[in-house]
This record gives structure tokens, C-alpha cells and sequence, in this order.
């Protein structure tokens, strides 16, 4: 009976390498598809990378992911501690079955003992056969997640490479707006120089090219004297006369140039260096500046020019002509600037 006992106990025994092996190529197997997993996770990371609000969803996404793929790595490692624990009780029992064997060889009286040992070994055996059940059952849950992750991870590159798509069909479309509306604007910016040309000219022949009325540039200049008394802004009976020949050629000139071309003309006010003695009406040369020009634009406004088309400016001293310290180049410097261009 004790020898029967014996080789039930063997026959018990023998297939636990078995299964160890299989649970460790199991183990093996995870371990190789979680690094799969983790390179392509990395991969995708980087592929996805760069991308505005759809890949910041896409992050958020994968972040979520990953925290779950840590859970379950967490679990994974303490399947991994059972296992161990596992072969180093399987370790112990088959050195405690060979001790046994040979306290079987020695007597029949020790064999007694070695059959209660091995029944207590067995009784243990099958309390961690039951614990590597529980593991092999967590594997096969982390084995149906990584397949779930690795659906969502295939959606997520689909989305991708859509949002790509669109990405480069927009860039496209943006490119080709901006080539039409460069050209577009040369071709408004060509039209309105020739209807400047064409202005300076008028100015030109209507204001009989006085010496102190000239074109500065792209600017039509006049001198303060032209028009003003000293330290006023109240036009002269000689520059009211200037400014109706001036209103008469804009309003020519309105007439010509396409409705679609959004043109103003700029009215800037200059002043020489020397301050205001702060006892008129204006207290600096910024006031005084802006004064002038503010009443050119009402005068030709008086005289039938458009007021949309009118823009008054001020810039004191601060833009001279000139920046000598003469009286030549103050003279130069107090004037009243006209630059036809575009809103």
C-alpha cells in the first residue's frame, strides 16, 4: 500500500515541469506583446505628434490609455511574483521528493513519514495550482485588453490620417488663395500708381509748377507759407485758391479710378523745430500740425471732395525734410504733404 501511495504521489508530480514551462513560454509571450505594444505606442506617439486640436484629443486619448496599460502592467507583475513564488515551491517540493525517495529506499518505517509528506505536498501543490489558475486567468484578461487597446490605437491612426488629408487639402487651397490675392493686390497697387502718376501730373499743370508746391516721392508737397499765416491754421485767400484748383483735379480724378479700388487721400501736417510760445491758441507743433491738416480736408470737403475719401494727419517737427539746423531748412519743413493711396 505504501508503495502504491508512492506512485500515486509520483504520478502526481511528474507533469508540474510541464506546466511550469508552458507558463513560463505564456509569460514570455506577454512580455514580448507588451514591448510590441509599448514600441508601437511610442511609435504612434511620435507619428501623431505636431498636430493641433485633433491630436491633443488623440494624446488625451492615448494618455488614458497608457495609465491602463500601467494598471494592468501592476497586475501583470504580481501574476509574475505568484509565478515565482510558484517554481520556488515546486523547487522545494521535488528536492523534499527526492529526500523522500531515498528515506524509501533506506525502510519501509520512513515511508510512512515520506507518504505524509508528499500528501502534505500535494495538498499544497494544489493550492498553487489553484493560484496559478487565478493568474493564467489575469493574463487572458490583459491579453483582451491589449487587444482592445491595440483597436483603438487602429482607429486613432485612421483618424489621423484623415486629419492629415484634410490638413494638406487646406494648405493647398490657402496657397492658391494667397497667390490670387497677391496678384490681385499688384495689380490694384499698378492701378493706383498710374492714377497717382496721372494726379501729379494734373497738380502739376493746374498749380502752373509754383516753386514752393513740388512732388516729393510719391507725395504732392506744399509749403505752410502757401497756405497759412504764421502759427495759424486759417487758409489764406491765396491758398484757398491753390486748394480749389486741388479739389477740382480730385474730384476729375475720382471719376476715373474703379469704384472697386478703395483709395484715400492723405493730408499730413508738418511744422518746423521751433516751439509755439504757448500764448496763442495752440500750446505745441503737434496741435498746430494736425490743425492744418484738419483744415484742409473741411476746405475740400467745402469744395465737393468726398470726406470718405479724406484722411488728415499730424506729425508736429518730428518728420522733417531737413534735418539741418537752418532757417532754409525749417522753411522746407513747415509744409503740408497730399499722398493719394490705398485704404
Amino acid at each position: 500500500m505504501a508503495l502504491a501511495r508512492a506512485r500515486r504521489a509520483d504520478r502526481r508530480i511528474d507533469y508540474w515541469p510541464g506546466f511550469v514551462d508552458a507558463l513560463s513560454t505564456l509569460l514570455l509571450t506577454f512580455m514580448f506583446l507588451l514591448s510590441v505594444f509599448v514600441l508601437a505606442q511610442f511609435l504612434l506617439s511620435r507619428e501623431i505628434s505636431g498636430k493641433d486640436e485633433v491630436l491633443n484629443r488623440l494624446n488625451s486619448q492615448i494618455n488614458e490609455l497608457t495609465q491602463l496599460l500601467a494598471l494592468e502592467k501592476s497586475n501583470t507583475q504580481d501574476a509574475q511574483d505568484s509565478l515565482a513564488n510558484l517554481q520556488a515551491s515546486l523547487s522545494a517540493a521535488e528536492a523534499e521528493k527526492s529526500r523522500l525517495e531515498q528515506l524509501l529506499a533506506k525502510g519501509a518505517g520512513a515511508g510512512e513519514a515520506a507518504n505524509a509528506r508528499a500528501d502534505a505536498l500535494s495538498g499544497e501543490l494544489d493550492t498553487e495550482k489553484q493560484i496559478s489558475q487565478r493568474a493564467l486567468s489575469q493574463v487572458e484578461i490583459l491579453n483582451q485588453q491589449i487587444a482592445a487597446l491595440r483597436k483603438q490605437i487602429a482607429a486613432l491612426e485612421d483618424a489621423l490620417q484623415v486629419s492629415e488629408e484634410k490638413d494638406k487639402e487646406s494648405n493647398t487651397k490657402i496657397a492658391d488663395l494667397g497667390r490670387r490675392l497677391n496678384v490681385a493686390l499688384a495689380q490694384r497697387v499698378q492701378e493706383l500708381n498710374r492714377y497717382r502718376s496721372d494726379f501729379f501730373g494734373r497738380l502739376r499743370e493746374i498749380l502752373s509748377d509754383r516753386e514752393n508746391i513740388r512732388i516729393v516721392g510719391d507725395r504732392f508737397v506744399f509749403q505752410s507759407e502757401v497756405l497759412f499765416p504764421t502759427g495759424s491754421d486759417q487758409i489764406n485767400d491765396a491758398g484757398q485758391v491753390e486748394m480749389k484748383k486741388l479739389a477740382g483735379a480730385i474730384i476729375e480724378l475720382q471719376k476715373e479710378i474703379p469704384p472697386e479700388i478703395n483709395w484715400v487721400l492723405r493730408v499730413d501736417g508738418h511744422t518746423d523745430n521751433i516751439p509755439l510760445s504757448g500764448t496763442g491758441r495752440y500750446k505745441d507743433n503737434w496741435e498746430l500740425s494736425t490743425a492744418r491738416a484738419t483744415s484742409v480736408v473741411k476746405f475740400l470737403i467745402a469744395n465737393g471732395v468726398p470726406p470718405e475719401r479724406l484722411v488728415a494727419a499730424g506729425f508736429g517737427e518730428f518728420q522733417p525734410l531737413d534735418p539741418a539746423d537752418t532757417d532754409e531748412a525749417r522753411s522746407k519743413n513747415r509744409r503740408i504733404e497730399l499722398k493719394l493711396t490705398e485704404r
